[in-house]
């Protein structure tokens, strides 16, 4: 006997967001995206990804498609809400390779998606709550599918996400734009759901996020020649201690990637 499907939930699993949005808050994240996960997009028969909580209005899943498709001109996306008003909502805006649908953390799709992405979702939630909604969201994906779950301000100057795969989390990557810095801790305000009550002596991010300041005071006169180079110069001598696992290409975009176990809770 065929083992059957599990039959989907009855309601979609979630709670409503507060729904703030605004044009371009999610650049960062998007040009990130299609740089590290564009490969696997083109590479895919059925490339959907999913904007999951777009908001009380659909401008971040509209610029999910555009940005995605420079990567990956065959990408489609399918925003998900729970609120059925912000569904209705977005209806008009509905294109080609662009739909809209009701749900939730199950993300009711036919198929298993390549990229799930969860921005400014969990910051509601307990922190106790993450894991398994991180859980769920993994079992989802594609077997080559990536999902990318983070925070950032209202504007999209600040902006830190996590990376994960089928089988759990894989990077943390901190991303600004460099002028409005003071010093790198900024972002701490930023930091997902998992770390933001981490950010306390002897937890790892906390020491993570003080060796950057110190990289980043060592750099000072860098800072004659611009807030990049003076950020390039801090990575640099971040990495000597740090697992940073990207390379100067995105360092100068204002990232820094850093492998998920050296800033995991609890492991100070």
């Amino acid at each position: 006997m065929t083992p059957r499907a599990p039959r989907p939930p009855s309601r979609p699993v979630g709670t409503v967001t507060r729904g703030t949005t605004n044009p371009n808050r999610l650049r960062r994240m998007d040009r990130w995206i299609a740089a590290t996960h564009g490969a696997a997009l083109r590479r895919a028969d059925e490339p959907v990804a999913v904007d999951l909580g777009y908001g009380a209005a659909p401008w971040t899943a509209v610029e999910l498609l555009l940005r995605l498709r420079t990567a990956a001109p065959h990408a489609r996306v399918v925003g998900i809400e729970i609120d059925p008003e912000r569904v209705a909502a977005a209806l008009p805006y509905a294109r080609e390779g662009l739909t809209f649908r009701h749900g939730g953390f199950e993300v009711p799709l036919p198929a298993r998606p390549l990229l799930i992405r969860a921005a400014n979702v969990l910051r509601q939630y307990d922190e106790d709550a993450v894991a398994a909604v991180w859980e769920r969201l993994c079992a989802r994906l594609a077997p080559d599918g990536l999902l990318v779950e983070g925070t950032c301000d209202e504007i999209g100057r600040r902006h830190v996400w996590v990376a994960l795969g089928p089988e759990g989390p894989r990077t943390v990557t901190f991303a600004a734009r460099l002028a409005s810095l003071d010093r790198p801790s900024d972002l701490a305000e930023r930091l997902p759901k998992a770390l933001i009550h981490r950010n306390v002596p002897g937890e790892p991010v906390h020491a993570f996020l003080r060796d950057f300041d110190r990289a980043w005071a060592a750099a000072a006169p860098y800072a004659a020649y611009g807030a990049r180079q003076r950020w390039l110069r801090a990575v640099r001598d971040l990495a000597a201690d740090w697992p940073v696992v990207d390379r100067s290409s995105r360092w100068r975009q204002g990232e820094v990637t850093v492998a998920w176990g050296a800033l995991a809770p609890g492991r100070g």
